[in-house]
């Protein structure tokens, strides 16, 4: 299988060479040339497996030059007992007889990130070798607070390699901060950017495509690559937790095979719903895949209108990870909403970075009605949802996992469509600590770190022992540039 680019599928690349690469050369973003199927009796198959099997078994079908044992090797320490604080590594929680939530953020930063960003290392590294790549390679991240810590985590010391992570100053939590200024390894590099997440992601994405930078990068013995959901090597192993969730539930007795669920997930970039549609290509009984926006809610719009439009008011929430107006991921879908038309989709590119908008046509808003809903969730209503959810089920949950929650709630009551559900909770609710305990009605809530003893002193929960480590930490790094001097710091950083 080769991979192409969203915008010139000509350009033709070995799934080594997509990793390694991670964004085309022409702003694209590489997609595989067809879906695989999963065969018959496969969910039959993967529902006695462990997760690492599943994993294995589920990247195999897309990964060409990759063999079998070198996958299950990869995901073995990938998702080990070190990594993840439970076997189940992505477990299934009833919460009630038609609503599941599958729960992401049992690795080591206590976010979803960790189930890609654990396996992507093994996946470049394996790549770098295979494509004889002698240079070190520079990984480039723009994080809206998650993907920054689960990347400097999954890098931490891994040979030949270097990470530069750049977060929005002041639009992230302060745990998600003090987990990413206190990071540890010798080729790591952090450093905060005067503005919101899509300066950041802007800014890196400009990096990419500067020859005059590569050229001076390549004499120095570097080349780039990314650990954002722009690149496969996020994405595909994003594809495996939905599948395993499908075998879960039958394994459970939830569900019989063939039956068909919901999937609702909060996102803001796309990345963490376009696994789930690739899964339900892949041939997962998926009915709905609802998505769920904060006040951000580009995404509703163009969901249920067909208009994609940034030029609307930012907003700055209690779901950070969602303060996103541009959803890079989605160019992906439209690839394959598009009948594959790389013209097209260069074209609505070219109108969105010209105009902050465009406008699909007829043939792809039909797809987005038939495949997809939508809802986005106010702040208070994210409040009131934590509070109900610690309520009625005494079930903790984060600010992220609250907005998917009242979404699939509003989803329900407007369709009647009781399908049983999965819910994609993508953060630990003690990474966002003071908007938790707020919710469920702590009036004087502590600051930093002291937010982790007080909520697990009022929940009866333990803190994660990931973010319990950060009380003996001290901050490592407290640069923080324009976004216009984004280049200066990297070279800094690779001089």
């Amino acid at each position: 299988m080769y991979y192409l680019s969203t915008r010139d599928k000509t350009l033709r690349f070995t799934p080594a060479q997509a990793i390694a690469q991670g964004l085309s050369r022409d702003g694209g973003l590489f997609v595989p040339e067809t879906i695989p199927q999963l065969p018959a009796g496969a969910m039959d198959k993967l529902k006695d497996m462990t997760y690492q099997q599943r994993a294995a078994y589920v990247m195999g079908f897309y990964l060409d030059g990759f063999t079998q044992e070198e996958l299950t090797g990869f995901a073995e320490r990938a998702y080990g007992p070190d990594k993840f604080d439970t076997p189940a590594v992505a477990p299934l929680r009833k919460v009630d007889d038609a609503t599941y939530c599958l729960e992401l953020w049992h690795g080591p930063t206590c976010a979803f990130k960790d189930m890609a960003l654990q396996m992507l290392p093994h996946l470049l590294s394996a790549s770098l070798v295979k494509n004889e790549e002698e240079r070190t390679v520079c990984i480039l991240v723009a994080t809206s607070g998650d993907t920054g810590k689960g990347a400097l985590e999954g890098f931490k010391d891994v040979p030949h390699t270097r990470i530069m992570v750049f977060y929005p100053k002041d639009g992230v939590s302060e745990i998600q901060e003090l987990q990413m200024r206190t990071q540890e390894g010798d080729n790591v590099g952090v450093c905060a950017v005067v503005g919101n997440f899509d300066d950041a992601q802007t800014g890196v994405k400009k990096l990419f495509s500067e020859e005059k930078l590569r050229e001076t990068l390549n004499e120095r013995g570097y080349f780039f690559s990314s650990a954002n959901s722009i690149n496969w090597g996020r994405v595909l192993p994003q594809v495996v937790y939905y599948v395993s969730s499908y075998a879960d539930l039958l394994k459970a007795g939830a569900i019989k095979e063939g039956d068909p669920i919901n999937i609702c997930v909060p996102t803001g970039n796309f990345g963490n719903i376009l696994a789930a549609y690739y899964a339900k290509r892949m041939g997962v009984p998926v009915n709905k895949l609802i998505c769920a926006s904060n006040s951000n809610n580009v995404l509703t719009d163009f969901l249920k209108t067909g208009t994609y439009d940034r030029n609307r008011p930012f907003y700055t929430t209690v779901s950070p990870s969602m303060d996103i107006l541009i959803s890079s991921n989605l160019e992906r879908l439209l690839y394959a909403f598009s009948g594959e038309d790389d013209k097209l989709v260069a074209d609505y590119m070219s109108q969105l970075n010209a105009s902050g908008r465009y406008e699909v046509d007829d043939a792809i808003k039909a797809q987005i009605r038939d495949q997809f809903a939508a809802g986005f969730t106010s702040e208070n209503e994210t409040e009131e949802t934590i509070g109900k959810m610690w309520k009625e089920k005494h079930y903790l949950i984060d600010t992220h996992s609250a907005v998917a929650f009242h979404v699939l709630e509003q989803y329900r009551k407007e369709t009647g469509d009781n399908t049983v559900a999965v819910v994609a909770s993508t953060a630990s609710p003690f990474k966002f600590g003071d908007a938790v305990l707020k919710a469920i009605g702590v009036n004087d809530v502590k600051s930093g770190v002291a937010l982790l003893d007080q909520l697990a002193e009022v929940s009866g929960i333990p803190a994660p022992a990931p973010l319990a480590a950060l009380k003996t930490k001290t901050p490592r790094f407290d640069q923080c540039v324009e976004k216009e001097n984004m280049e200066q710091a990297v070279l800094g950083f690779l001089s």
